[in-house]
């Protein structure tokens, strides 16, 4: 067993109110007890630097949240067995992630029930690795026409009847459902899950911008891989695209790859969304991890090729290779942000979405020890879940 009492010496430590420059971590017990620099500590505290890991003046970032992820390294949330999550949450922790919810794809209620018992089970067991949050159902009450890579035999309009059942048996384990707002029911789906806890997001839609207005009065709060499969922004018909810019009460997801969004439309929506409310996700499928070659996403067949995942038949993007770190990257060397602005848009501020921000998200004295070693180049050199190393 790892020690979870120990020291981060010489290390710029990356904080909701700044930057701190030849930092000092201390970690007691999976919790963080001290933050400071080397020369606030007094003599006592001197000892703490005997036997410091010394970060080499690279940055210590909060552990990354990801709640929109499939998969990776050969293994999908939808195969429903504990070996699966372990590798899922082994390769996503190694690439700076402490927690994440397990996402579903569009498949039968049969299908869908097995993943929500196998996250629940996980859950209660203990992760080794990054830890699941929860569960985050996409589908498949969405839109055939925005269907991306999800499966269109399966979709179909809000069944509450499934929603109280998965919660009445496996209670708070769904955080979040993906919604097309515009199919029937959609209303009292969106009011129900609200009332329950879970968050709503719109995605796989052709909503209008009035629809997405009735459905964030509704209590609809979220957006997921914004841009991607919805109706974008025109001047006269501004969509879903055009709602998720400037409704303040959605928090709109964003897959900075490069792939997906270019990254002017990363700025403009970085620059549109009020603090707190852009969040970066992967929506990694198995083949993160991966070398290039033939895959699966919800049953259906996807080929990587260069790193870009698209549906053998069709050619639709299917989700991404992406991992957090490299969004971080990508968000400051492509799309111009701060580290402490891509910092929070990994960790506090998808911490807040799914409500474990008085636990984790960010570096502050009292939260779970989740943190991210990098050096310099933001390249992940340690990773702690809980003050216990993983590195």
């Amino acid at each position: 067993m790892h020690k979870t009492t120990f020291t981060i010496k010489n290390v710029q430590v990356v904080t909701l109110n700044g930057t701190i420059s030849n930092g000092i971590v201390r970690v007691v017990d999976g919790r963080i007890a001290y933050i400071g620099t080397q020369a606030q500590l007094t003599e006592a505290e001197q000892g703490w630097l005997s036997d410091a890991i010394d970060a080499d003046n690279g940055y210590l970032l909060p552990g990354f949240i990801d709640v929109h992820v499939h998969g990776g390294f050969g293994a999908d949330f939808m195969d429903a067995t504990a070996e699966a999550y372990d590798t899922i949450t082994k390769f996503h922790m190694e690439h700076g992630t402490t927690a994440m919810l397990a996402t579903s794809m569009t498949q039968s209620r049969e299908a869908l029930s097995s993943v929500v018992a196998a996250v629940e089970s996980y859950i209660n067991n203990g992760s080794s690795y990054a830890q699941l949050a929860g569960l985050h159902l996409e589908g498949p009450f969405v839109n055939p026409k925005y269907k991306g890579a999800q499966n269109d035999a399966y979709m179909m309009d809000p069944q509450l009847e499934w929603l109280q059942e998965w919660h009445e048996q496996h209670p708070g384990i769904m955080k979040q459902l993906t919604l097309a707002p515009e199919r029937n029911e959609s209303l009292e789906a969106i009011r129900w899950c609200r009332a329950h806890g879970i968050n709503v997001a719109a995605g796989h839609t052709g909503a209008t911008y009035d629809e997405m207005t009735v459905a964030a009065n509704a209590g609809l709060n979220q957006a997921v891989h914004t841009f991607n499969a919805m109706t974008g922004v025109h001047h006269r018909d501004p969509g879903v695209a055009g709602a998720v810019l400037t409704d303040d009460r959605i928090t709109a997801e964003i897959i900075a790859d490069g792939i997906h969004v270019h990254p002017a439309c990363i700025k403009l929506l970085a620059r549109a969304k009020a603090p707190g409310k852009l969040v970066l996700i992967t929506d990694a499928m198995a083949a993160a991890g991966m070398p290039d070659g033939q895959y699966e996403l919800g049953g259906l067949a996807v080929t990587m090729k260069d790193g870009e995942c698209r549906l053998t038949e069709g050619g639709a993007l299917a989700g991404s290779t992406l991992t957090m770190i490299e969004a971080v990257r990508f968000v400051i060397n492509q799309v111009g942000l701060s580290l402490e602005e891509a910092s929070r848009l990994a960790s506090i501020n998808p911490a807040q979405l799914i409500g474990i921000d008085e636990v984790t998200g960010s570096i502050e004295v009292g939260k779970q020890a989740d943190l991210v070693l990098t050096d310099r180049d933001l390249n992940v050199k340690d990773v702690w879940v809980k003050g216990t190393a993983k590195g």
